[in-house]
C-alpha cells in the first residue's frame, strides 16, 4: 500500500508540473500575440495551431519509441529538456514567421508527452478508473496555480509566461528520470513495418463505439479551439481584469469534477458523461456571447468559466479512461496519443484555423470585434456534434458498469 502511495504521489508531481508548464503560457499567449506584438486573428490561430500539428504527428513518435524501443520515463525527460530551449527562444522572437517556426518544433517536443505521461500512470496504477481521476486532477491544480500566477503578477501581454514555462520544462526533464521505470512492454505480435510505426493502434478504430468517440473528439475540438485560443483576449478587451486568474476558476471546477468522477462514471456511463461534457461547450459559448463585464451579466462570464470543468473531465478525461479500457497492453501508449491526434491534433488544428479566420471576419477596421457573433459560431458547432454523438455511440453494457 505504502509503494502504491508512493508511485501515485510520483505520478501526480509529473502531472502538476507537466500542466503548469502548459497553463503558463497558453493561456495567456493570445493576449501577448494580439495586444503587444499586434498580430492578426489569423495570424493568432496559426500559432496555437502549431500544438494541433504537433499531436497528429506524435502518434507515431509515441509508437515508434516510448512503444517500442525506450523507457518511457526517458524519452519524457529528454522531449522536455529539447522543449525548454525552443520554448525559450520563442519568448525572445517577435516576428510571426520566427514565432511559429519555434512553438512549432517546442510543441513537437512536448505533444507526445502528454500521452506518455498518461501512458506511464496507467501502467503503474493498480485500478486506472479510479485512480487515474486523483492522479491527473493534480494537472489541473498546476495549471490553476499557473494561471493565477501570471494574473495576479500581471504578465499577460508579456512574453515571461513563455520563459517560466521553459524553466519549468527543465525541471520536469530532470524530474522524469524519478518516475517509475517504464520499459516497452513485450508483444508476441509479428514485428511489422505498422506495429514499428504504431499504426497498428489504429485497429481500434474496427470498433464502432471507439471510432464514433474518435470522430466525435475531432468534431468538438473545433469549437474547443475558440475557448483556447480567443478567451483570454476576449476578457480583457471587455474589461475583465485579472482575466487570467479569474479563468483558474474553470479548474478549479475541474478538480471538483475530476475527484466527483469515480463515483459518476459507474453510475452514467461513459455515453451520457461525454454528452453532458459536450452539452456544457454549447452553453458556455453561449454564456459568453450574451455576457459581458458590466455587473449584469458578469456572472454570465463567471458561469461559463467555471462550465469547464464538465467541458473538459466529462469529455477529454472520460475518453482517455475509456481509450486505456479497450486499448491492449503493448499499445496503452500509442492509443493514447491517438486520442491526442484526435483531440489536440486534427480537431484544434481545423479549429484553430477556423476560429482565426471568425475572429478575423468580426472585427472591425478599428480592431473592434463582434464577440457576440463569434461565440455563437462554436456554440453551434458544439450542439450538432452533441446530437450526432447521442445518435450514433452505443455503450457496451458491461462497460458502463465496469
Amino acid at each position: 500500500m505504502k509503494i502504491n502511495l508512493y508511485i501515485r504521489t510520483k505520478l501526480s508531481v509529473m502531472m502538476f508540473i507537466q500542466f503548469f508548464i502548459w497553463g503558463a503560457w497558453a493561456v495567456t499567449l493570445g493576449t501577448y500575440l494580439g495586444k503587444t506584438l499586434a498580430f492578426e486573428g489569423t495570424q493568432i490561430g496559426l500559432i496555437y495551431g502549431t500544438t494541433a500539428i504537433a499531436a497528429i504527428v506524435s502518434p507515431l513518435f509515441v509508437g515508434f519509441v516510448a512503444d517500442r524501443y525506450f523507457a518511457s520515463q526517458r524519452v519524457f525527460s529528454t522531449l522536455h529538456f529539447a522543449g525548454a530551449i525552443f520554448l525559450y527562444l520563442a519568448s525572445q522572437a517577435s516576428t510571426f514567421s520566427s514565432i511559429y517556426i519555434l512553438l512549432l518544433i517546442y510543441s513537437l517536443c512536448y505533444m507526445p508527452t502528454l500521452a506518455i505521461a498518461n501512458g506511464i500512470s496507467f501502467r503503474h496504477l493498480t485500478d486506472p478508473d479510479r485512480q487515474f481521476p486523483l492522479v491527473r486532477v493534480l494537472g489541473t491544480i498546476g495549471w490553476i496555480v499557473a494561471g493565477l500566477m501570471v494574473g495576479f503578477l500581471g504578465m499577460e501581454d508579456r512574453n515571461i509566461p513563455l520563459q517560466i514555462a521553459a524553466g519549468m520544462s527543465l525541471l520536469l526533464g530532470a524530474y522524469g528520470f524519478m518516475l517509475p521505470h517504464t520499459p516497452p512492454q513485450p508483444s508476441n505480435e509479428p514485428r511489422t513495418v505498422a506495429r514499428m510505426l504504431g499504426f497498428d493502434a489504429f485497429a481500434l478504430l474496427r470498433n464502432r463505439s471507439f471510432l464514433v468517440l474518435f470522430i466525435a473528439s475531432v468534431l468538438i475540438s473545433i469549437p474547443l479551439a475558440f475557448y483556447y485560443n480567443f478567451t483570454n483576449l476576449f476578457l480583457n478587451e471587455i474589461g475583465m481584469e485579472n482575466a487570467a486568474g479569474k479563468q483558474t476558476l474553470g479548474q478549479q471546477s475541474e478538480v471538483l469534477f475530476m475527484l466527483l468522477m469515480p463515483f459518476l462514471m459507474r453510475r452514467m456511463g461513459i455515453k451520457w458523461m461525454v454528452a453532458v461534457g459536450m452539452l456544457a461547450w454549447t452553453v458556455r459559448y453561449i454564456l459568453f456571447a450574451f455576457g459581458n463585464a458590466d455587473p449584469a451579466t458578469v456572472w454570465m462570464l463567471y458561469a461559463g468559466i467555471v462550465l469547464h470543468g464538465i467541458c473538459y473531465d466529462f469529455f477529454f478525461v472520460a475518453g482517455q479512461i475509456y481509450a486505456n479500457r479497450e486499448a491492449p497492453e503493448s499499445l496503452k501508449n500509442s492509443v493514447q496519443a491517438i486520442m491526442a491526434l484526435g483531440t489536440y491534433g486534427v480537431g484544434m488544428f481545423i479549429g484553430s484555423l477556423i476560429s482565426g479566420w471568425i475572429v478575423s471576419q468580426y472585427t472591425a477596421a478599428d480592431g473592434l470585434k463582434a464577440w457576440d457573433a463569434i461565440w455563437l459560431v462554436p456554440a453551434s458547432m458544439a450542439a450538432v456534434v452533441l446530437v450526432l454523438f447521442v445518435i450514433f455511440f452505443k455503450e457496451d453494457k458491461r462497460e458502463s458498469t465496469q
